[in-house]
């Protein structure tokens, strides 16, 4: 964890296809907090809204090759219409141009969302 560089103050709302890009990103480049490809396409909603809530800035010593990255807190819109949580590591060039949030109350909407969804292993059982 790197204390010299403060995590972002900002919560990221992205679409369906932000996310697929995401999760592929964050595999080609075997960061370890993802879910699998295959399963993110057949489950989350085609348009659907997805967040990003940051949790800690990650650095992996032995790889000096990947970038210093930040994990976030995903909440995930699925095809069902419900809504699950999951990790998702992001490095700083591809999460700078996503949306944020501007409204503080949508916000705290989301993060009560994020602290009441099952993870995705719970919804899997």
């Amino acid at each position: 964890m790197d204390v010299e560089r403060p995590l972002p103050r900002e919560v990221k709302v992205i679409d369906s296809a932000s996310l697929f890009r995401l999760e592929e990103r964050a595999g080609d480049l075997g960061l370890s907090q993802r879910l699998d490809l295959t399963w993110v396409r057949a489950n989350v909603a085609p348009g659907g809204t997805h967040y990003l809530w940051p949790a800690l800035r990650h650095t992996l010593s032995h790889r000096p090759e990947v970038p210093d990255h930040v994990r976030w807190e995903l909440l995930i819109t699925l095809r069902t219409g419900d809504l699950v949580v999951s990790w998702l590591d992001v490095i700083p060039n591809d999460f700078t141009s996503l949306p944020k949030m501007t409204s503080r109350e949508e916000g705290m909407q989301v993060r009560q969302l994020l602290d009441q969804a099952p993870s995705v292993r719970e919804w899997l059982l």
